[in-house]
Order: structure tokens, then sequence, then C-alpha cells
């Protein structure tokens, strides 16, 4: 608003573009006079010109501080290549060049220039710093002359934002300077750089007798949390050399508690036709009233009056007008113009513009007024507003900038005695300026019910999710509304048979899962067998949920393996859980589509969600072992033939040998080389018959105890019927990756463990050709077997004694195998590949002996 009311030339009506930018905080400035666009590279926060020496000062956010030379712009101007859409443009687009920054600091929120001096207000961790500097100049160096002073102001809650990004505060706080009249202090008159000259009363009367005496101007800070604090600039000079307590620099006047978004001072009292003359000469108005504004409307103003003493008191008075006050400005004849999103208004503030209250008769005639009744100027969108000091006499004129970027020049004349007649170049006028406001408050309303209409259905989605998530969380144990079911099974392709698991997701509830729901697959595999340090890899697979309504359901079928390298690395685990986005459906709600709303608002809208982007609720959870995966080729239906298995990984050169050999010669490979030179490894486990009776007599009564363990074992598999039909005791399948895995289930007694006499058990024995297979076997049953005694043990079964001394016995002799092991894994690394074969053999010969222990599952 300084640079612009500087301009020769006002148009009464001109629109600027900005070029991608958000209208509420612009980063390219119009300037009337040269008619040019300065590109800065970031927001532009804040900008003050100063007249006599034809220069701009810019704040441009995150960056620091710019000056611009309005007369030999190429100083300041990088030369670079312009963008097309610049090139069409009728006036030029300059970039600013990085060396006009004279200040570079990217805490910077406020500056204030005087005459020698720049004063800047950074935001610190947890502190605002006031830092006074020599005033930077443009020439072959320019860069401030260096840092005078420095005080710290109130400590204020850091916001939450991006990490390794500055956070922006949300309102900047507001800086002005105030000095006393005919004031002759070496930092200049603050008038001519946007300050204000008070009355020696009221000046003494806030800043007390050292800065009266002094002479010394006062910087006065509105903070965003409502604090109005001031510094005397000659005591922040001095406190350089003479350092002191920071606290005895810095006062606070008042609290506004909301962010203060203006400060500024005016004249209320009526001035004899000398007074006004002499202020017209010396360009020097003598305010009597300090106002302060906040961003929803608590209005200050603080004026000189005398009690009922005759003594000389500051007197306060508080109002509250429409808010949110996006600007404001003061006028000539106490006049207050702030600005709301949906009006520009004016206030009066001067002596005699609010009749007497005949209920308040002991106010006084100078005093403020009671009340404050805003007055309507019907301009809408209006970001910023300044008064322009070349009206003519007894009329106001205001420069605004709306948020559409039309500069607007509104002449107010005062009112006149009676009507006058109307002429037609008049109406014409005045019919314009009427559908302009028509236009603008349409575009307006139709922004509003946007908004309205977007955030009405976040609010919808939102409340689906959150009764969703109630229902999930709160029937975990019986039947879910929403559930998600896992099968695996194998997919003959051409090449090789691959397993594959599909994901029935249910609605069997009342809600609709709509934008924002996703699917989510994780599916985990284990470390290689060959590798016990390589971590296993995972692979998520997100499925968007589109209108899953009650009763709807949706099927995935995802390959789990093997891989292109033919490994199946088991077991896999497949976790489904539903995924709610907190960004896809309230992100665009939080953004306003009314920049005027929160100029700040736009750009950090996602800052306010919470760190998580979103909710997970968990639905199913399936380990798929080697139990699962088995197949068993021979026990198909006579009447049926059973469909021929394709290694994972066929070699075509090995499968055309095999093909010429034909069906007599004997089968070649490595998987059949081991098989037939190579003794099977083996384990096995001992499992009290008890306990077994005990876990399967609901669900496998009148079954021979062996075929009954075989069927749980067995369960989630899909050969499980015909080992039922049969009855067996041993079968014979075949892994994913082509070798044969021989699962013999016996019972035994076991000796020598409990006083009473033997115990009956099953033992359950898992032979291979492939140790790594025979290891994923074993682990599988390991892990039914645990599951099982956990369930036991809580029902509080007493196991029947046992001769401890012979545990303990076992338990050393398995302590010294597991050591012996260590040593030969150690004696590995370091011995020729001629010795190491037998530290091999007797490797795997210790394995053998751990993996069949003399202990019984109790």
């Amino acid at each position: 608003p300084a640079g612009l009311s500087h301009g020769r030339t006002v148009a009464r009506t001109l629109r600027c573009t900005w070029h991608g930018i958000p209208a509420g905080r612009p980063r390219f400035l119009l300037i009337l006079e040269p008619q040019a666009v300065y590109r800065f590279p970031d927001q532009v926060w804040h900008l003050q010109l100063l007249g006599p020496r034809r220069a701009l000062y810019v704040l441009c956010a995150r960056r620091g501080i710019y000056c611009l030379s309005l007369d030999t712009p190429s100083r300041s101007v990088s030369q670079a290549n312009k963008d097309s859409e610049e090139d069409e443009l009728p006036y030029p687009v300059m970039p600013v060049d990085p060396d006009a920054c004279v200040l570079p600091d990217a805490t910077l929120c406020a500056f204030t220039v005087l005459d020698d001096m720049l004063v800047a207000l950074a935001q610190g961790p947890t502190q605002w710093k006031m830092q006074l500097f020599e005033h930077p100049c443009l020439g072959e160096d320019p860069q401030p002359g260096g840092q005078i002073g420095e005080v710290e102001l109130s400590t204020y809650t850091p916001e939450i934002g991006i990490p390794g990004k500055p956070t922006a505060p949300h309102f900047l706080p507001v800086l002005c300077c105030l000095s006393l009249p005919g004031s002759r202090a070496p930092h200049g008159h603050p008038q001519a750089c946007g300050g204000f000259t008070l009355e020696e009363a009221l000046f003494g009367l806030l800043f007390g007798a050292d800065a009266t005496l002094l002479e010394s101007p006062v910087i006065l800070c509105g903070l965003p949390d409502g604090q109005l604090c001031c510094v005397a600039l000659r005591a922040l000079v001095t406190s350089r050399s003479a350092p002191g307590d920071p606290k005895a620099l810095v006062r606070i006047l008042h609290h506004l508690e909301e962010p203060v978004v203006f400060i500024g001072a005016l004249k209320t009292e009526p001035q004899t036709e000398e007074a006004v003359e002499s202020e017209l000469s010396s360009m020097e108005v003598h305010s009597d009233c300090l106002v302060a504004l906040g961003h929803h409307g608590r209005t200050l103003a603080i004026k000189a009056s005398f009690d009922k003493s005759g003594n000389l008191v500051p007197e306060l008075q508080e109002y509250f007008l429409p808010g949110p006050v996006l600007c404001a400005a003061c006028g000539a004849g106490g006049r207050i113009y702030h600005s709301t999103p949906s009006d520009l208004r004016v206030v009066d503030l001067a002596q005699g513009s609010v009749p007497l209250d005949p209920q308040q008769p002991n106010r006084a005639p100078g005093s403020l007024p009671p009340t404050l009744c805003p007055t309507s100027l019907s301009v809408c969108s209006v970001l910023t507003v300044s008064v322009s000091p070349r009206a003519p006499a007894g009329e106001t004129e205001l420069l605004a900038l709306s948020a559409k970027g039309r500069l607007m020049s509104c002449s107010l004349s005062p009112k006149s005695p009676g009507p006058t007649r109307m002429t037609s170049a008049s109406a014409d006028r005045k019919i314009k300026e009427l559908l302009s406001g028509i236009g603008d408050v349409s575009e307006r309303v139709s922004f509003l019910k946007k908004a309205v209409d977007q955030r009405n259905k976040a609010l919808t989605s939102l409340n689906e999710a959150m009764n969703v998530s109630c229902a999930l969380l709160s029937s975990r144990e019986g039947p879910r509304p929403i559930s998600c079911t896992t099968t695996t099974s194998w997919s003959h392709l051409p090449l090789q048979d691959v397993l594959t698991a599909t994901c029935l997701l249910q609605n069997s509830g009342d809600f609709s899962l709509d934008r924002g729901w996703t699917l989510c697959i994780q599916v985990l595999t284990s470390s290689s067998a060959l590798d016990l340090d390589a971590a296993g890899s995972a692979v998520t697979y997100t499925i968007p949920v589109d209108r899953l309504g009650p009763g709807s359901q949706r099927e995935v079928t995802l390959p789990l393996g093997p891989t292109e390298s033919g490994v199946l690395d088991l077991p896999v685990t497949v976790s489904c859980a539903l995924f709610y986005s907190l960004r896809e459906v309230v992100g665009g709600a939080l953004a306003p589509s009314d920049p005027l709303e929160d100029p700040f608002l736009e750009e950090h809208a996602l800052d306010l969600l919470p760190e998580q982007e979103g909710i997970c609720l968990p639905l199913s959870r399936l380990t798929v072992d080697m139990l699962r995966c088995l197949r068993f080729p021979g026990l198909a239906s006579p009447h049926t033939q059973a469909p021929c298995l394709l290694s994972p990984a066929c070699n075509p050169v090995d499968t055309f040998l095999e093909a010429c050999c034909g069906p007599s010669s004997e089968p070649t490979g490595p998987a059949s080389l081991r098989a037939k030179y190579l003794p099977p490894s083996v384990a096995s486990i001992k499992v009290s018959a008890e306990l077994l009776r005990t876990a399967l007599e609901d669900a496998h009564s009148g079954v021979p105890l062996c075929s009954a363990t075989l069927q749980w074992l067995l369960a989630e598999n899909a050969a499980v019927d015909i080992v039922k039909a049969r009855a067996l005791s041993s079968v014979q399948g075949v892994a994913p990756n082509g070798t044969d895995i021989h699962l013999i289930l016996r019972e035994v007694a076991v000796t020598d463990l409990c006083p009473a006499g033997p115990i009956q058990a099953v033992e359950i024995q898992v032979e291979s050709s492939s140790l790594a297979d025979m290891c994923r076997a074993h682990h599988a049953i390991v892990g039914r077997m645990q599951a099982m005694v956990r369930e036991q043990a809580a029902q509080s079964s007493s196991p029947p004694d046992l001769r401890m001394q012979y545990l303990r016995q076992i338990h050393a002799n398995h302590e010294a195998l597991l050591r012996e092991v260590q040593a030969l894994r150690d004696r590995l690394c370091t011995e020729d590949e001629a010795s190491s074969c037998a530290t091999a053999q007797r490797l795997l010969q210790v394995y053998k002996q751990l993996r069949s222990p003399s202990l019984v599952l109790l």
C-alpha cells in the first residue's frame, strides 16, 4: 500500500494477474511507476517505500529483506531468461537478483526502516527477537553495516510443521514506530516511513519518562499471541555496548488475547485552522489516540485523559468490531477503515461523532466513545488498504487491493446537506459500481457454497469412518461387520505352478465404504534358510475401495511365489487392513476456497492434520507355511488323473534331455541326485497322547489318534478331505520346489521320564531329501504344537511327576551340542576345502541330534 500510494498515476480499476500463486499472498508486486512486475523467489510478506531515497524494501518469506532501487532497477533485477507466459504480458516481468537481498535471514517476519536504522523482528525457536541494524543501502556493498542491538521478547509455543522446513507463522507480527512531536532524533521522522507522531502527554503516559526525556522513538510490536510490546530505540542501541537486563528494555502495554493485525494512531479532537495549517506545512500530524486491532475484531483505543482529581491518566477502551479483520488503516477525522471478507467498513473515534449517552452523565466530553458503529462502504474482498495523502481537501481517497488482484481507488466525499440531482455520468458510474459489487458478492457466495459442500462431504465421510472404526474395534471377538478372508491355492501356468492368495473383502454391516478407503495387503516373506542374517522382504498392495455398500464384496488375487529364481521362502505372512486417508478426504476441505478466511491456511492446511496420514484398521492375518503349501499327487482319486506338477524353475535344456532319455531312464537333476545318493534329513517331535486326545476329542472323536493328528496338521491344506476319507497316518507330499516330504505319525512309549511308568505319545517324523524343506515343515509343525500347548495350559491341566535329574541331564547334553555347533561353524570359516568336508559332516550329525530330542510335549 505504501508503494502504490506514491505513484504519480493511479488507474480507477486495474486488473493484475498473479501467475499460479494464491491471491492471498502474491509473489508478484505491481509498481505503477515505472510500470513493471518484480518476481520474488517466495511470498511477499511486507513492503516499505522510502520516497526520498526512491528505494523499495521488501520482506520475502523465508528469504530475508530485499532492497530495490526504483531509479536504476537493473542493479537489483536478474537478466535471466523469461518464460513464454511472461513474454505475452503488456509489462515486463523482472526476476529479482539474489544480490538485492540486503539482509538474508529465513527467520525474519516483520521490519520497519527509519532514516539510518532498520528494525527487524525474527522468529526464534521459542522466542521473538527484535534486532536493530545499521541502515543497509544499495551500492557496491549492499549488506547491512552490522547489528547494533538485540532484545528478546516474549516466548511462544512453536507450531508443528514439516521436518526440515521452516514453519511460517499463521499470523505475521506488526511493527509500528512512534515518536514525539518535533523530535530531532538522529533516526529521522518515522512518519515518512509509515510511523506516527504522538502527543507528548500520551507518549509519556505510555512509554515513561525515560523515553520522553531522551526523545527516543519507540517501536511498538503486536505479536500473534495478542501481546503489545514496546522498546525504546535509544535503549536498544545502548544495550549492545552496555548490556543490562533484557526485561527492562521491553514493556508489555496490553494483551488483546488474539492476533494483532494492525497498529496505528489518529487525531480525534477537533483542531483550529491554525493547527491544521501548521500540520500541513510540517507534514506532521500529532495523534492523540493509539489504536490496535485484533484478527477477530477486538479493538483497543488508548488516549490521554484527566481523572476526577485532575490528574493525567491513560484511558483505555476496548471495542468489538465485526471480524475477521484482514487489514486496517487510519484516516483523517479520527476514522479507522478496516476490511473483513464480506465488506470494507469505517468507524469514527472523533470527538462528537457519537452523541453523549444520558445514562452516562459523568463521561468527559473529550473521552473515547463507549461504542463504535461501523459503516459499510460496499466494497468486499479487500486484502490491504491505504489512505492516499494526495486526496483533495475535505475528501478521502482509499487505495485498496482485492483478492482478485484488482487495484481500486475509492473516493469518499463528505455528506452533502441536502439531496442533489444525480447526473447521467454519475448514474452510469454508480450503476457500474453496483454491478461490480454484485458480481463480487455473487462470486464470493459461489466460493462459500463450494466450501460448505466440500466440508459437508468431508464431515459425512469422517462420520462414516468413525462408525466403521468403532464397529471393527469393538467386535474383535465375535463376527465383524467388515471381514477379509484369505485362502491359498495353486494355479497351473504354462511354465510353472504359482501359489496364489485370494483375499475376499465382505461388507456385512450397514455402512458403506466410499472415497478415502483403501484395502492394503502386505505380503511378508521370511529370510532365506541359507542366509540366516538376511532380512525378509515385504510387498504391499493397495486396492482402492470404491463404493463397497452393505452386502457387497470385493475379491483380490495376488501371487505369492515362487519368484523368477524358483525360490519360495516360507513361511509367508499375508496381512489385510483397511486404510482411511485423512489427506485425501479432509485435506481439500481444510484449504479454504476463499483465501480471505485465512491467507496462511491455504499453504499450511495439511500441516494442521495429525502426524498420521490416516487410520489403519487391521482385518486379518494369515501365515502360509509348508504344511499349507504341500501338494499330494499320490492321493488323487483313481478316477481322476493327478495333474503334472511343474517345477518352479524348469530349465528348458534339462526338460529336453529328460524327454530324450525316455521313461525308462533314471531321473536326473540336483534334487533327484540328492534323493538317490544322500540319506534324507529327518526331524521328529513327540507329543503326549493325553494332550492330543484332550485337544482333538471334539472334532476327531472315533478316529485313530495318529490319523486325527495328521488331519489336524493338514486342516488348512486342500487334501485334508482325502486324508480324512482314508484315515491315513502317514503321507508323502511335494514341496513347492518339487522335493518330496514324508510325514509319518506313530504311537510310541517314552520311558525313563516319569517314575510312574512309560508315557504314551505320538511321534511326528518329517523326512525330506532337502534340508531346507525339512526345516520349513518341522517349523510349521512346532508352531501348531506351541499354539496347542498354550491353549491347554490356559485350562490349568497339571503335568505328571517327572524325573528332574533326567531332564537336567538332557538339558546339559543339548547345551554341549549347541556349543559344539558354534565351534564347528567357526572352524568352517578358517579351514580349507579339503578339511571342511569332515567338519560339515559332523555339523550335520549334530544338527540331526538336536532335531530329535528325547523330550515329549506334555
